[in-house]
């Protein structure tokens, strides 16, 4: 059921962060990505690195957009509230947090499969941006749009197979002093 509640929670989270981006609106990415982190860690039997990861993702997410912000290859609709270094809307930011809480849960599948992973990244988050550029304009690709896909395939190849792995670093951690595994930290 956890599954489930997961998949669904994300996927609610994408849309009503593209769709409020599209429009404008940045802070109801931030409301839906608060709400769902609260109650994914709440109910995770991996508390600690679930907030690992999202801070993590938080970084990864930081440095890949506001790259692809700076180097002129995508404008982001909803673009304020912004890092100071005018690189990632807030709204983007949030979506990498919410997505950082499926790696454990909804995506768990992929812990140890670094290649599944960088797979996932490569064709998976280029089509996500495009059908948010398409489909709600959340993103609007500078032509040749190849260049902003680009980026965005090579970066999701690297940071996929990254994130997958401190996943099931984190979450199979030795216990302090032990030598033993333990299947989570609450």
């Amino acid at each position: 059921m956890m599954f489930w509640a997961n998949l669904i929670g994300y996927q609610a989270v994408w849309f009503v962060t593209v769709i409020g981006a599209g429009r404008g609106l940045w802070w109801p990415a931030v409301l839906a990505t608060i709400t769902f982190a609260a109650v994914q860690i709440r109910f995770s039997s991996h508390r600690r690195a679930d907030l690992r990861l999202l801070l993590l993702a938080l970084l990864v997410g930081a440095v890949l957009e506001g790259v692809l912000a700076a180097s002129g290859w995508a404008r982001y609709a909803a673009p304020v509230p912004a890092l100071p270094s005018g690189g990632a809307p807030l709204w983007i930011l949030a979506l990498w947090a919410a997505f950082a809480m499926t790696l454990n849960h909804s995506l768990g599948y992929l812990r140890g499969r670094a290649w599944l992973a960088a797979a996932f990244g490569v064709i998976g988050a280029p089509l996500a941006y495009l059908s948010a550029a398409r489909g709600w304009q959340a993103v609007v690709f500078e032509p040749p749009i190849w260049r902003g896909l680009l980026w965005l395939a090579g970066g999701w190849a690297m940071a996929m197979p990254a994130l997958v792995t401190l996943a099931r670093l984190w979450t199979y951690a030795p216990r302090p002093g032990t030598g033993t595994l333990r299947a989570g930290t609450p």
